[in-house]
């Protein structure tokens, strides 16, 4: 069971299964994470999905991931749910 504690380590987490959310959901897509004690009782995980809002997901639909640092970066840019990333790839 996922718990407060692997949410605020590793905010991060890879999409297993899309059962009844394939809209919203791509498996073998890393989704942010927000901290939601209430859902994780109800073993739930509040993600950021492809609208770019948050919404609770199955806990079981997801594994925690360790993403580098320049990895966690692109999460936060302001334009990433619009399409329009312009940070350039090679720096």
């Amino acid at each position: 069971m996922l718990n407060d504690k692997n949410i605020n380590e590793q905010p991060f987490a890879i999409c297993l299964c899309n059962e009844g959310y394939p809209a919203s959901l791509d498996v073998r897509k890393i989704y942010q994470i927000l901290p939601d004690a209430e859902a994780a009782k109800h073993h739930q995980l509040r993600v950021i999905d492809e609208s770019g809002e948050d919404y609770l997901y199955p806990d079981d639909y997801f594994a925690f991931v360790n993403l580098p640092e320049n990895a966690k970066q692109v999460f936060f840019q302001p334009s990433v749910f619009s399409g329009e990333i312009s940070k350039p790839c090679h720096t």
